[in-house]
């Protein structure tokens, strides 16, 4: 039979060495080679790993590990430099001025720190004593500046390196109130008792209220008696100042003075006395009943010695007995004759001023000298005593012993405000809580030398 194979069943060669070309035999030894160190290595002892390092050497890992025994060694890179931090006090007669120049600021850069400071701080209220911080770059470059104002309240400066610009702001601390209550005699002055128990804060507040009413240099005797109920500010247990005054009693021999804080239903927040009467500045608008004014204030023709000459008063017209208030509160420091004054009486007020009344026909047995009157009440009537051509009140103000204008001042002073009848029934409601706050034996003031204790010893 004829053999008929076709090209698709063509004899298959036999591999042979032989036939194989030089590089193919070259990589299938390299190949083998390999395979034959990976199975070693992974099989070889700790004796044969050594032999084995000896002859191709060591392999490390990432951080230069060539065997779990060895020693690893631990890196330490070398400190970052750190910003230097300073902590004084302000000395006496220091400004700040001196202090941030002699931490490395120049002049220029004070002039731009002032434009920052403006309505933030003022310099003048840096006190010897206050707290301050500077920080500096490692190579002693300005950084900041941190004043302590008060315990609530700190002053930051900040120096922005790449522009050279500085920042400037105020930062208040969150604190919490609570109420508190002082009450007492007066050994001393109001200032000192104050000052005993670490709340002379208040002497100023106290002052500004009874302003108009009381004196406090000359009224304020031993003897006097008190009751106050304010608000306090804490941060955590730390004291840090008094706040707001919410109602003060003040008894003055035998007269009771009051102010209580009311907010109307408009916002507008004051202070009234028990009838609602408002504790801000006035006089009465004129201090008698009158016809007319018969002589102003300033040079006139005197009507009896026919010569110009300055009156130092008003005149006012009036039919003799007509009475004589005071224009406001005080003390009658003069009563008697005085030469052509003739029968006069003079009462001394709060914020250095004085009011006399003079020609009076007589006095009020209710007003005898040395004693308080409130304003409106009798001091005497109106007569024509000492050189006088009719009858008549001259009524004189003196201020800081300067003569006034008196009817500029009755006028500046405006008329007594009052708390409005539809408010009166909300402000009657508060004075009362106001009354039951002061009469609480529990809410006392706290003693700052300890941590929040609330029933110390009020005043003595």
């Amino acid at each position: 039979m004829k053999n008929d194979r076709t090209p698709y069943f063509r004899p298959r060669k036999r591999f042979s060495l032989h036939n194989t070309p030089p590089a193919m035999k070259i990589f299938a030894v390299v190949a083998l080679s390999l395979l034959a160190v990976v199975y070693t290595v992974g099989n070889l002892t700790s004796t044969d790993g050594q032999l084995f390092s000896s002859l191709f050497g060591n392999y490390n890992d990432e951080l230069g590990v060539s065997e779990a025994t060895e020693t690893i060694e631990i890196e330490e890179g070398e400190p970052e430099p750190v910003n230097q931090i300073l902590t004084k006090k302000v000395k006496r007669g220091e400004s700040l001025y001196v202090i941030l120049t002699s931490h490395g600021l120049s002049p220029a850069d004070i002039a731009v720190i002032s434009k920052e400071l403006k309505g933030k701080f003022s310099v003048r209220s840096l006190r010897p004593g206050q707290q301050y911080q500077i920080e500096k770059t490692p190579d002693g470059r300005f950084l900041s500046f941190s004043l302590q104002e008060s315990r609530a309240r700190k002053l930051h400066m900040q120096k922005d390196e790449d522009s050279g610009s500085f920042q400037v702001w105020q930062e208040v601390l969150d604190y919490d109130v609570q109420l508190a209550t002082l009450s007492g005699t007066i050994n001393s002055t109001l200032a000192l008792e104050l000052q005993k128990n670490s709340r002379y804060s208040l002497i100023t507040e106290l002052q500004n209220l009874f302003a108009w009413k009381i004196n406090f240099n000359r009224d304020i005797q031993p003897g006097t008696a008190y009751r106050v109920l304010f608000e306090e500010k804490w941060i955590g247990d730390e004291y840090i100042t008094t706040g707001k005054i919410l109602a003060a009693e003040i008894n003055l021999e035998g007269q009771n003075y009051t102010a209580y804080r009311f907010t109307d239903s408009r916002g507008t927040t004051a202070y009234y006395d028990e009838n609602g009467n408002s504790l801000s500045g006035f006089f009465l608008s004129q201090p008698c009943n009158y016809t007319r004014i018969s002589s102003g204030y300033g040079y006139r023709i005197h009507p009896i010695l026919r010569r110009r000459q300055f009156h130092s008063g008003v005149d006012y017209a009036a039919p003799t007995g007509t009475p004589v208030y005071a224009v406001a509160d005080g003390k009658v420091v003069f009563r008697g004759r005085k030469g052509a004054a003739g029968k006069m009486v003079t009462v001394a007020h709060a914020n250095g001023y004085h009011t006399k009344y003079l020609h009076l026909s007589r006095y009020a047995t209710k007003a005898p000298y040395g004693s308080r009157v409130k304003q409106g009440d009798v001091i005497g009537y109106v007569g024509s005593t000492g050189r006088s051509t009719g009858p008549h009140l001259h009524f004189t103000i003196v201020r800081h012993g300067k003569l006034k204008n008196p009817l500029k001042e009755l006028k500046a002073a405006g008329t007594r405000k009052r708390v409005s009848k539809a408010e009166m029934q909300n402000f009657m409601a508060q004075i009362s809580v106001f009354r039951s706050q002061l009469d609480e034996t529990g809410v006392m003031v706290a003693d700052v030398t300890k941590y929040r204790e609330k029933n110390t010893t009020a005043l003595n």
